[in-house]
């Protein structure tokens, strides 16, 4: 099957409502979104929307946050798809590891090459953002990839 052709569209004022539903519907932090749009991002194909994804940029470290695939496109490869124009976009920003938190999707990002790390792994600028402070669980599994 071949992967499912996904553009990117930084969010803006009428994607920011979408962005938090979405989020909110699969149980994913939300609280901080408005505080800093221009981290998330929205997938579409074609017209399409198929889901949302964020990336927070640390100088060489960035951290890959809230992705997230419409439920009505899961299954079709999108979430593979929506997660390489993530890393491709965070690679143009200079971001050259990302890492990312997860409490349900682990196997999901083992399968994109992100290998699970200590917590305490990451700089210390991703160790203090929201994320990591107070938004996922100290149960979260911590996951890094090189890109």
């Amino acid at each position: 099957m071949n992967e499912p052709a996904v553009t990117l569209r930084r969010a803006d004022a009428e994607t920011l409502a979408v962005v938090e539903t979405l989020l909110e519907e699969n149980e994913l932090p939300s609280a901080d979104v408005r505080s800093n749009p221009k981290r998330f991002y929205v997938g579409y194909d074609g017209d399409d929307r198929i889901g949302v994804g964020g990336v927070e940029r640390y100088g060489t470290a960035g951290l890959l946050r809230s992705v997230v695939v419409e439920r009505s496109a899961r299954g079709g490869g999108y979430g593979t798809a929506l997660c390489a124009a993530l890393e491709s976009a965070a690679r143009d920003e200079g971001v050259e590891t990302l890492y990312l938190l997860t409490t349900t999707a682990a196997g999901f990002f083992a399968s994109q090459g992100y290998a699970e790390i200590e917590r305490t792994e990451p700089p210390t600028a991703v160790r203090e953002t929201a994320q990591f402070g107070e938004l996922c669980p100290a149960t979260a599994t911590c996951m890094r990839k090189r890109l």
